[in-house]
């Protein structure tokens, strides 16, 4: 009873227990909050009267508690427990040891009487890391030093092959990486992928780091992967970095020239340090110019050399031409040095010459003339050898009585693409930072094979490949990569003033032949390389044909790729995070819409697009597309009179009578925006337009098929004029109509004189389609014009004229849900029973087609590829419904067959009696490819 009131009052009078429990477990969570809160004597006297193993670990982190006090930097509790016997190299879950934590979170004492009881520095945790690692990457430069005093390695490594200077350059502790310097840390190390302390610096932009290590000797290496410091410094778009190695070595500059012209690359950090460059001496612009434009001549003759083992990239040349020229634009900082340190790569400013018209690219566009010159030959020369008849152009190919071999191109004077090992190690050779004169010659001068040589070259090709063109693509596409470029130089916007861009067009004119003949052996050229159709209208209408023809996907990308954006960041100016806020009253959401979009500059709402509601909190894309769909069917609302429904019930068409509202043209104008920035940033309306509506956006014409949309019995009467001779009904129909323009009669004459001029059976064609671009065009011109202006100010006519008005009501409006059992369900036949072969093959190709081809097959025989409300059932025509029909045409025997027609006003299929569900197939796709209703044979 004694020893018990003894311990009672001495746990009341200290507030604990007076002793430990035997469970060493429940020992350790006793101990534990004191050894936290250093409570050193309490744990002193109940380790003295317990046999607690000190080195018990526990817990989730499996820590013991010398553990917890070096992490803590308790230093008397850590003495205690060392003194204690707690086993100093322990290792946690993490396999870090007590010296690992303290010198982790930077417990100095703690660290050194660890040290001073000879603990394990050279363990590693689970991550391969050791204690002076730790120090290295936090910086703890003083724990640093205290350890090094103690170590005989300086450079220990971890799991990766890491030295402490790789971990201090990669986070910049400058004082720590010169306390390992000074120490006899090794600054060319390398770890176990290569990578030297100057790698790890480079790749975080770490220059005055980098700056250190160059002065202490530094070498330039390359890492297995073959990347040198330089290259990461590009690849991160550190300018500062870039900056310091020039410095250092001047003749790394043309390494640099090249290495921006790496694909891999991201294009816009290479424009970063080139233009930081810049700024720091303006002078370097032109040294850059002059460099790219060799550059892109190097790639444009390898590319154009048949003997080349190594075919450059043709991506290669045209990021090089790209680059080139955004360097060119770049406008001189408002803080410019006279004395740089960078003066020795610099040039003479004077007497420079644009882009286009520097020597090498001159040499290098004439050698594609030539070239253009030679295939047009030889292609002309193959079919005359096929068909039996002698050429007359043997003067472009040479003589014809030699039988020319493969020429070697000389090799590029100019190209010093030597491997990154070569060019490093001979830069680190080099002990002096000045900059030498450069040994390379202009290509112009020394690359430029003889285009007579060059033509036998090929000459020999096409004979050993017995002219076969096929055979010949890869040569094709490499031509047109570089008609690319070509263009690409002469529409920098400093020469656009100058005959560049006439000389492009010349060399257009002189072979839009031989191109288009290109296209048709490859159409994919035109969207890998044939961007300057886009600015060329005249042109683009030699290859609109073809291009149609493409895969709308493929045309869908094109389109995206070259829609006109913003610069992403400011050549002048530090790259900022740009972002277009747009706040708007859902109580006045028409309104304040309209001012929002109409007096911002279109260039701002192309930026990543924000909506806001006044007095809601809600962000991001969802209140984007949420936008988009309210504003959209506001847009049809009745009060402001802009649209209205067509006979379909489902479409809308500009409203002729529009002028009601005086500010209408206004509002068209902003409906033109709407729907080119909802397009410009693929964002789907939850509207449906006529077909003729989607015509005017496109610049099509219309015909007499889209009246229907406005007036289908007056449609009806234009099918029924065209299709019967009425040469003695006695119609008495002149070239003039009448119209009723707010309750008051108005004839209007189609063309002068018309109410004189009688309608015939030899000019009804006429007739119709004038009255019918009455009705849809000149009706609501004023209308289309206000419209147009705000569509364009986001999507140019020369992309959207890539899609007929199917698509763009796909791009516009998405592609809606087709339910196929209600399609069959509610379907007629006219000569035709659903037991019929064809309309069995029909339907079971219809079934397995994409949900895409079901939405063309839809527009094609309505004219819509919206299903009204209530389904198939529903379909309408003239105000009343009208069902889906397939009527049967006669189909002859044997090829060529005809293509299945359509009357979209009536909802009918005319589908001739094909002989096989294979022919029926072919037939109908080519339909849908047309799109077309009156086309008979394809």
């Amino acid at each position: 009873m004694m020893a018990f009131l003894q311990k009672l009052a001495a746990s009341l009078r200290r507030g604990r227990a007076a002793e430990l429990p035997k469970d060493d477990k429940d020992a350790f969570y006793i101990l534990m909050p004191m050894v936290i809160g250093n409570q050193h004597r309490s744990v002193s006297d109940l380790l003295s009267s317990s046999k607690f193993q000190v080195s018990f670990q526990c817990g989730r982190a499996q820590r013991s508690l010398l553990h917890i006090a070096a992490t803590c930097g308790n230093y008397e509790c850590l003495c205690l427990l060392l003194k204690k016997g707690s086993e100093i190299n322990q290792q946690d879950k993490s396999g870090c040891t007590p010296l690992h934590l303290s010198a982790k979170n930077g417990q100095r004492k703690c660290l050194n009487k660890l040290l001073e009881y000879e603990c394990d520095i050279n363990i590693r945790n689970n991550e391969g890391l050791t204690a002076v690692h730790w120090l290295a990457v936090n910086g703890r430069t003083e724990l640093l030093e205290d350890m090094l005093s103690r170590i005989k390695d300086v450079d220990i490594e971890d799991a990766q092959g890491q030295t402490p200077l790789h971990v201090a350059c990669q986070n910049g502790h400058l004082q720590t990486l010169l306390c390992l310097v000074n120490n006899g840390a090794n600054v060319n190390k390398a770890n176990k992928s290569a990578w030297t302390p100057l790698h790890f610096a480079c790749k975080h932009g770490q220059h005055e780091a980098v700056d250190i290590l160059l002065k202490h000797g530094a070498e330039l290496r390359p890492e297995v992967a073959g990347r040198t410091p330089l290259a990461l410094c590009l690849e991160e778009g550190y300018g500062e970095t870039c900056e310091v190695l020039l410095r250092q070595w001047p003749r790394l500059f043309d390494y640099l020239v090249r290495t921006v012209c790496d694909v891999t690359i991201s294009e816009e950090n290479v424009l970063k340090v080139l233009t930081h460059l810049c700024h720091q001496d303006w002078r370097l612009k032109e040294k850059f110019v002059e460099g790219l434009a060799e550059r892109v001549s190097i790639i444009g003759h390898h590319l154009l050399s048949n003997s080349s083992q190594e075919v450059e990239n043709s991506d290669s040349l045209i990021r090089a031409v790209r680059v080139l020229l955004r360097v060119e634009k770049v406008q001189h900082a408002s803080r410019l040095s006279e004395s740089q340190d960078l003066q020795a790569l610099s040039v003479d400013h004077t007497n420079l010459k644009p882009v286009c018209e520097r020597q090498c690219l001159l040499t290098l566009w004439q050698l594609i003339d030539d070239w253009m010159v030679f295939l047009d030959t030889d292609d002309r020369s193959a079919k005359s050898s096929s068909s039996g008849q002698p050429s007359n152009n043997t003067e472009n190919t040479g003589s014809s009585d030699s039988t020319p071999t493969k020429a070697s191109p000389s090799p590029v004077v100019g190209d010093t693409d030597s491997e990154p090992t070569q060019v490093c190690t001979d830069l680190s050779a080099k002990t002096d930072n000045t900059s030498k004169p450069s040994e390379e010659k202009s290509v112009a001068q020394n690359d430029s094979v003889c285009p007579e040589e060059e033509s036998q070259s090929v000459s020999s090709a096409a004979k050993t490949e017995g002219g076969d063109q096929a055979r010949r693509s890869p040569e094709v596409a490499r031509i047109c990569a570089l008609i690319q470029a070509f263009y690409l130089c002469t529409q920098n916007s400093k020469e656009k003033s100058s005959n560049a861009s006439s000389k492009f067009f010349s060399f257009l004119q002189r072979h839009i032949t031989t191109l288009r003949k290109f296209v048709e052996r490859d159409p994919q050229l035109i969207f890998n390389h044939f961007h300057f159709l886009l600015s060329c209208p005249g042109y683009m209408a030699e290859f609109l044909t073809i291009i149609h023809g493409q895969p709308f996907e493929s045309r869908r990308q094109w389109f995206y790729d070259n829609l006109p954006t913003p610069a992403q960041w400011d050549l002048r100016a530090e790259e900022e995070e740009s972002q277009a806020t747009v706040r708007i009253s859902r109580e006045q959401l028409f309104s304040s819409s309209c001012q929002e979009i109409l007096h911002r500059p279109p260039e701002q709402l192309k930026t990543a697009l924000s909506i806001i509601f006044s007095g809601e909190e809600g962000l991001g894309q969802g209140l984007v597309r949420e936008w988009f769909d309210l504003l959209s069917k506001e847009l049809l609302n009745p009060d402001y009179a802009l649209f209205t429904m067509s006979a379909d019930g489902c479409t809308f068409q500009p409203n002729s009578n529009s002028a009601i509202n005086p500010d209408h043209l206004s509002y068209f104008r902003f409906a033109g925006r709407l729907l080119g920035l909802a397009l410009f940033h693929r964002q789907l309306l939850s509207t449906y337009f006529t077909r003729s509506f989607y015509k005017h956006i496109l610049g099509v014409p219309v015909n007499y098929q889209d009246v229907a949309s406005i007036d289908p019995e007056y449609a009806k009467s234009l099918q029924w004029l065209l299709d019967h001779d009425i040469t003695d009904l006695g119609l008495d129909l002149t070239f003039s109509v009448e119209t009723d323009t707010f309750g008051s009669m108005q004839e209007v004459e189609l063309v002068r004189g018309g109410s004189k001029m009688s309608v015939t059976e030899q000019n009804k064609t006429e007739y119709v389609q004038l009255v019918t671009e009455l009705r849809m065009t000149r009706a609501i011109k004023p209308q289309i014009d206000s419209f147009l202006s705000g569509f364009h100010d986001y999507i140019p006519h020369s992309l959207v004229q890539l899609f007929n008005e199917y698509e763009l009501e796909l791009l516009l409006s998405g592609m809606p849900e087709i339910d196929l059992s209600n399609w069959k369900t509610n379907s007629n036949y006219t000569g035709y029973s659903t037991d019929t072969p064809v309309v069995e093959w029909y339907w079971e190709f219809v079934d397995s087609m994409t949900e895409q081809q079901r939405v063309q097959l839809l527009q094609f025989v309505t004219g819509s590829s919206r299903v009204p409300f209530g389904g198939f059932s529903q379909l309408s025509s003239g105000g009343s419904i009208q069902m889906f029909t397939i009527s049967r045409q006669p189909c002859p025997p044997d090829p060529p067959f005809p293509l299945p027609t359509a009357s979209t006003c009536i909802n009918l299929l005319r589908l001739p009696e094909y002989p096989s569900s294979a022919v029926l197939q072919d037939r109908l796709l080519t339909a849908l490819r047309c799109g077309s209703q009156g086309y008979g044979m394809v």
